[in-house]
């Protein structure tokens, strides 16, 4: 806690929160994704890894994960914790380069794509190359689950997704809405 404290301090715009997200919400964040049938999920922004454990617990055996970390503070604490997990990858590099580490991966798509990305406080331009690669990264049938603390920036999300779902989580501090999502449908098309 102390150390998600730390580096909130030293980088506010790319750590969206003083605490690492609580047990309620990393439940919440997993209610939209359907395990059984998930082949590659991709984890933005894990920070100390309230959503990771959540999602290792839950995958099917086969599942990839592959887990995007930009920080590197919060990269070695999550490599101390989850390497030599089965098919989980930890990836320090930026979430915009998504589409790259699928590649690698041997995928052309993500199922689904799980943001603790905190994009009121991103820079606009940061936000718009990871929201564009993210469109492809989810082609025509995945799902992008992201959360926010308002619904400021639901409007912003429209310009690349399309709303499929939204649910809120009241026993997180302070509570949080989990934004579910698809490429919108022009998009599709591409």
């Amino acid at each position: 806690m102390f150390q998600f404290f730390m580096q909130f301090i030293r980088h506010p715009k790319t750590i969206g929160a003083i605490a690492p997200s609580g047990k309620a919400l990393a439940e919440k964040m997993m209610v939209p994704v359907c395990f059984s049938r998930a082949k590659c999920i991709v984890e933005y922004g894990p920070g100390t890894g309230s959503f990771t454990r959540e999602l290792i617990r839950r995958k099917q055996p086969g599942t990839k994960l592959l887990v995007i970390e930009k920080n590197p503070v919060f990269y070695q604490k999550l490599k101390k914790e989850f390497d030599g997990e089965p098919d989980v990858y930890l990836i320090q590099g930026d979430a915009a380069d998504v589409n790259h580490y699928l590649s690698q991966a041997g995928f052309a798509a993500a199922d689904y794509i799980i943001s603790g990305l905190p994009f009121t406080s991103l820079p606009k331009t940061v936000s718009e190359n990871i929201l564009l690669a993210t469109q492809k990264a989810i082609g025509a049938k995945g799902r992008f689950i992201t959360f926010q603390y308002s619904l400021a920036k639901q409007k912003f999300f429209m310009e690349y997704f399309t709303m499929t779902g939204r649910l809120l989580e009241f026993k997180n501090l302070p509570p949080a809405y989990v934004l579910v999502m698809k490429a919108a449908e022009i998009l599709q098309g591409q």
